[in-house]
């Protein structure tokens, strides 16, 4: 439990204009760099069935943190006992890339999902979420608050869209009808009693199936129904051990999550283009052939993903993604010596997705 410091001179939380506040809260977090800031309740009955239903089907395959913390996610008050109100923070990271499907085309090249090929999110946007409490207790004084971005066991994209900020979409994604769906969330948790915001009335995805249709290994098994274990990201940065080899063909060069139900979005016209500099590429990972960075040693990718959310896979399913992107990848002497460089690594999960590249250059 975290309480912002109280201004020696701060008036009575009772004395407060809430409705005023709600309205500084949102200039505040637009003058911090969000995008879009709404308030909503901490009621989440409405999808806490969804959630079971879900785990029930084991969409979740090892993410095993995600049911033993479904209680914490539908029931906010066990992370913070006297929450009244949920702060939900927008902020776009589409970087200023124009070639995102061709880069997709190029099999020689890497695919990084948009997210991960600048800095890593989770601290900056935490970082301004406590800077925006900081300037709420200018005014309230002294008050609880805990703030996250996909950080801890928080339904982050239902409170974002119980409090107006877009709906969920048929790729479980959120979607805001101004911005589309290329942008991070982040919560702060607040004993405020602030008003709320209005959700929207409905989903806005009609009779469009794009997103369920483009997923390159049908992960999106129906209409807001997503099997995790058969999702590229899941794949490639959730699971620790060996990619199922039904699966290793259909992730073509994407070595570090997709974006491919983003990419087809129509909503995703009106997209715009981040503002924050964290987020534009580093180390050209928008662009980089795969034996390049499949020649990095552990000590080059450590030093390459510094501050990238692609470190907390390792170097050793870093090797193993890419050695399966090269198995996909048109047949040429230099993927061919890239791989052969790997046969005898250390991992037995390298060696064996090496073998498996090796493998489809042979057919």
């Amino acid at each position: 439990m975290v309480s912002a410091s109280q201004p020696p001179d701060s008036p009575s939380q009772d004395s407060l204009d809430y409705a005023q506040l709600a309205t500084d809260i949102k200039l505040w977090g637009i003058e911090l760099g969000f995008d879009d800031i709404a308030i909503t309740d901490t009621q989440l009955d409405g999808y806490t069935p969804r959630l079971q239903d879900w785990l029930a089907q084991h969409y979740h395959g090892e993410m095993g943190y995600m049911a033993r913390h479904a209680k914490l996610r539908s029931h906010p008050q066990q992370l913070l006992p006297d929450v009244k109100r949920v702060i939900c923070a927008r902020i776009n990271y589409l970087p200023p890339s124009s070639d995102i499907k061709d880069n997709l085309r190029d099999k020689q090249r890497a695919y990084v999902s948009r997210y991960a090929v600048g800095r890593d999110y989770h601290k900056l946007i935490r970082r301004r979420l406590a800077q925006l409490a900081n300037r709420i207790a200018t005014v309230t004084g002294d008050f609880k608050q805990r703030a996250f971005a996909d950080s801890a066991p928080v339904l982050e994209k239902p409170l974002a869209e119980k409090a107006g900020l877009g709906w969920i979409g048929k790729h479980t994604n959120l979607i805001n009808a101004k911005a589309g769906s290329w942008f991070f969330l982040g919560v702060l948790y607040t004993d405020l009693p602030l008003p709320c915001d209005t959700p929207q009335a409905h989903s806005h995805c009609g009779s469009c199936s794009a997103c369920i249709d483009i997923c390159p290994t049908q992960a999106i098994v129906g209409p807001y129904q997503l099997d995790a274990r058969r999702c590229i990201s899941y794949l490639t940065i959730e699971l620790k051990g060996t990619i199922p080899t039904e699966f290793r063909p259909l992730l073509g060069n994407r070595i570090y999550g997709c974006d491919d139900c983003q990419l087809v979005c129509p909503w995703n016209r009106f997209a715009k283009v981040t503002a924050t500099q964290d987020f534009h590429p580093r180390h050209n990972l928008d662009k980089s052939q795969l034996i390049e960075l499949f020649a990095w040693d552990e000590a080059e990718f450590l030093k390459k993903t510094e501050g990238s959310a692609i470190r907390r896979i390792g170097h050793e399913r870093w090797l193993r993604n890419i050695a399966v992107a090269l198995g996909n990848a048109p047949t040429c002497t230099k993927i061919i010596a890239a791989l052969q460089s790997r046969q005898e690594h250390p991992s037995a999960l390298v060696r064996e997705h090496v073998a498996w590249a090796l493998a489809q250059h042979e057919q």
